[in-house]
């Protein structure tokens, strides 16, 4: 919050309304969810109502905290007056339009102004203890991993692997999944964001495993592929393209350099291959307090400079319609001397295959 408010400063903002609850939860621990905080000169507000009333109580040595008794728009309009509300700070990559309208008609338009990302931007740079979190996930995710494979055989459908995944992870301490757990059989594996449905696993076709855990509000995400029993022909052929593109990338990543350099080093690996137009998404993302978040190692975007405490993915990919895909995911961490690599499982074809 400290930093915050040097950033607050910069835009001459007397007051900031925090309204994206992942964002309340970076700044204070409170991941409860429908609550807003509000930094100002004095001490930050944080508003919440009677469900979290117990749980926010925790919170009050470093917020002041209001129950709210009607609606959040009125509490904050409320909340928001006085003569040292001068230009009240909005987050409006979050807020919505009608949000903004119902703020601005309590307090007066030209006390509104709007920011874009600067809690994002914090929240990019990892401290060695968010980092220590998104490792807890990461080994949460893989001792999940490990205890479903002996269980996966032919016949087994999508949506039973990803159930039996998912109790693993909770069984192991994860809230939820970072995100729809993506098992992908046989052809499905060319679709790059595919949801488990009906389709089973067989017997000598790849199965693409795409899943993640939470530990006390941070993520975690990785990528592999299997085959159950011989590899496909053209599966066999892209998988070694897939994992060298990925192990070109990971190593060049350190600080300084540039997110669109480090995605086209894979990018040029592959099209060089043959395979430029199946690869269309970008090569990774960062990952916190959500799956996706800065910094966003792509092709089509402008590259921003990687530093250190940034933690993002390698996930490069070749997705063959009708016959199936490959995507190989690791999460790394930006330090001083290169990347670390926070994930253990191997990404080779001999531990890829379950027989």
């Amino acid at each position: 919050m400290r930093k915050l408010r040097e950033a607050m400063g910069g835009l001459e903002l007397s007051h900031l309304l925090v309204t994206n609850p992942l964002d309340v939860g970076y700044l204070t621990g409170f991941l409860g969810g429908d609550s807003y905080l509000i930094l100002g000169p004095g001490r930050p507000v944080l508003v919440s109502d009677f469900r979290y009333q117990e749980e926010v109580g925790e919170f009050s040595d470093l917020c002041e905290i209001v129950i709210r008794k009607r609606s959040m728009g009125e509490a904050i309009g409320e909340l928001l007056t006085g003569e040292n509300v001068q230009r009240v700070g909005i987050q409006a990559e979050i807020m919505t339009v009608a949000e903004r309208d119902q703020l601005a008609k309590r307090i007066g338009t030209k006390r509104v102004a709007a920011t874009l990302g600067l809690v994002m931007k914090m929240r990019a740079v990892k401290d060695p203890a968010e980092i220590a979190l998104i490792r807890k996930a990461v080994k949460i995710q893989e001792e999940a991993l490990k205890a479903l494979l002996p269980t996966l055989e032919p016949g087994v459908t999508e949506l039973e692997v990803a159930s039996r995944l998912e109790a693993e992870m909770k069984n192991r301490g994860s809230s939820k999944p970072s995100f729809e757990t993506i098992i992908a059989a046989r052809a499905n594996g060319s679709m790059a964001h595919y949801r488990p449905g009906s389709t089973k696993l067989a017997a000598n076709q790849p199965v693409l495993i795409d899943w993640g855990a939470i530990w006390q509000g941070y993520h975690s995400d990785m990528t592999r592929t299997f085959t159950l029993g011989k590899w496909p022909k053209p599966i066999a052929e892209i998988y070694p393209i897939v994992l060298e593109a990925h192990q070109a990338a990971a190593a060049a990543i350190a600080p300084g350099k540039s997110t669109s350099e480090i995605d086209k080093i894979a990018r040029d690996i592959i099209a060089k291959a043959g395979f430029g137009d199946n690869f269309g998404h970008g090569l990774g993302h960062g990952i916190g307090l959500q799956t996706h978040e800065e910094p966003r190692l792509s092709h089509m975007l402008t590259g921003t400079r990687l530093e250190v405490g940034h933690v993002c993915t390698v996930e490069p990919g070749i997705y063959l319609p009708g016959v199936g895909g490959v995507r190989l995911e690791n999460d790394y961490v930006v330090e001083a001397d290169g990347a670390k690599n926070l994930c253990s499982l191997p990404m080779t074809m001999d531990w890829s295959t379950l027989r």
